[in-house]
């Protein structure tokens, strides 16, 4: 195959990745449901800080709710790209916080995080 070609196999297997990231907020939704709200709720406090209104807020930053002081001090602001890293490995995007749960499939966390933009665009 000569440089700068794609095979066919290679195209198939792109739009393969591609459609497995379209997002979906309603199946982000039943995933919230079943994965998260052990320990968060969207509009209260529990485990976890309340989550409606994450996306677009900075970390540590619910007055109501006691985060870890990596958490208070870190430097971020929950956008597509943070929460996805956070989703994946928590302690590789803040360190020494206090959230252990990982969502290991790219396709859920897309799901989940498609949830919270639409949530938290909504009055």
């Amino acid at each position: 195959m000569r440089p700068g070609y794609f095979s066919l196999a290679a195209l198939s297997a792109i739009a393969v990745c591609m459609v497995s990231l379209a997002q979906d907020p309603e199946r982000g939704r039943d995933l919230f449901e079943k994965r998260c709200s052990g320990c968060h709720a969207l509009d209260r406090a529990k485990e976890g800080p309340p989550l409606k209104g994450v996306y677009g807020r900075a970390a540590g930053t619910v007055a109501s709710f006691p985060y870890s002081d990596a958490l208070k001090n870190a430097k971020v602001t929950w956008d597509a790209a943070s929460l996805d890293q956070w989703l994946s490995d928590p302690d590789k995007v803040i360190p020494k916080n206090d959230m252990e749960f990982r969502v290991p499939a790219a396709s859920e966390r897309a799901d989940i995080i498609a949830f919270l933009k639409k949530i938290a665009a909504e009055k």
